[in-house]
């Protein structure tokens, strides 16, 4: 990770060695979307997985997200092209660790059949009431829906039920639990508007934005 004005952040998780000066995390495939914490001012991100296995991570300092040995929770076979097995990866086996300054660490969600998740929002604000504020909000390109996710008291994870407890979403129907909207088409972009309210980037430059229905 750089400044604004190009320079490596100090203390780089992964050592000052060039190139390793510039990088923060590592091993990240098509992260269409990152937003940081408001409260904790940390980075979480969305990946896309090749063909399956999309992701929505917490990015920590040095973290390693597995590309290209490892796509959502499972490990990739080169040869099959596919996935190898469901199990968690043991962070141990064959992943480059830059002498332990390197961590991998497995998604905070998964979807197991690929939707393109795009931007991530937190929404600093309560104009959808209090029990949005500083929520995550992501979009799909695919479906064109947007997905709500409420955050742990220590925020590093999302707080997910039934189905969705094991942190892995493995069909459409599973989905039904976290869509918060639906239509948008293509989401391109997620942002929080001067006013508070969350606005959506949808196919063709459309802009929506997202009010209460008790406002």
């Amino acid at each position: 990770m750089i400044t604004k004005d190009g320079i490596p952040v100090a203390n780089n998780p992964l050592g000052n060695r060039v190139p390793l000066n510039l990088y923060y995390s590592y091993g990240l495939r098509n992260s269409f979307g990152i937003d940081f914490d408001p409260l904790t001012g940390k980075l979480w991100d969305t990946e896309n997985g090749e063909d399956f296995g999309d992701e929505i991570n917490l990015v920590e300092p040095g973290f390693n997200s597995g590309w290209s040995k490892v796509e959502g929770i499972w490990t990739l076979d080169e040869e099959e092209e596919g996935m190898t097995d469901i199990a968690p990866l043991n962070p141990e086996n064959g992943l480059v660790d830059f002498g332990g300054k390197g961590k991998y660490s497995s998604p905070e969600f998964t979807w197991r059949e690929s939707l393109g998740p795009s931007a991530i929002k937190f929404l600093n604000s309560d104009r959808l009431g209090k029990q949005y504020e500083n929520d995550i909000f992501v979009g799909d390109i695919d479906n064109g829906n947007l997905y709500h996710f409420d955050l742990n008291k220590d925020r590093t994870a999302l707080v997910l039920e039934g189905p969705l407890a094991d942190k892995l979403a493995y069909s459409d129907d599973e989905n039904e639990g976290i869509i918060f909207g639906k239509g948008f088409g293509a989401i391109t972009d997620i942002e929080v508007g001067p006013d508070g309210y969350l606005y959506i980037v949808g196919v063709q430059g459309t802009v929506y934005r997202i009010i209460s229905n008790q406002a």
